[in-house]
């Protein structure tokens, strides 16, 4: 496996990524991937300084995981940056997402981001799991924030703050 910055040539292969995680209706805000079109635009705002953006690639250079950190544009609140990650389900519980998130901290502090934040569904413990090993501090719970197939979902919303 490697970690990869990511470039407009994997357009493809990360939309397949987000869609599929998104169709588990599970982990992510998303019940599809965003068109394609969408995805290159990310790319290219990324690439552009909007944020960093790092893919695990496997041995036959198929996007499996990625990991981002998208800057706030805001005036006053640039130092902040979100956090989206994802692995495709072959692909957890191997130390990825872990090797993914602590190279986007790495690069998002070098890009001078120095507040960064996620939420994350209550029900994915694995990732509150890693989250909070690689010294994210939870900061609140929003209640019934999603109600997807009849069922709530509450949101923890985590930061980890500049050293």
């Amino acid at each position: 496996m490697r970690i990869v910055p990511t470039g407009e040539e994997h357009a493809e292969g990360f939309n397949a990524v987000v869609d599929a995680v998104a169709r588990e209706r599970r982990f992510i805000g998303f019940v599809a991937g965003p068109p394609l079109e969408s995805t290159r635009e990310f790319i290219r705002s990324i690439l552009g300084g909007a944020g960093i953006q790092l893919l695990a690639v496997n041995p036959d250079d198929m996007v499996v995981g990625w990991c981002d950190i998208v800057r706030n544009p805001h005036e006053g609140f640039r130092h902040v940056g979100r956090l989206g990650m994802g692995l495709l389900p072959g692909y957890r519980g191997r130390g990825l997402g872990r090797q993914l998130v602590a190279q986007a901290v790495r690069a998002a502090r070098k890009a001078g981001i120095e507040r960064i934040e996620l939420e994350v569904f209550a029900s994915n413990e694995r990732a509150i799991a890693l989250y909070r090993a690689l010294g994210f501090a939870t900061e609140g719970i929003k209640r019934q924030a999603r109600k997807l197939d009849g069922q709530y979902e509450d949101n923890v919303f985590m930061a980890l703050l500049g050293e």
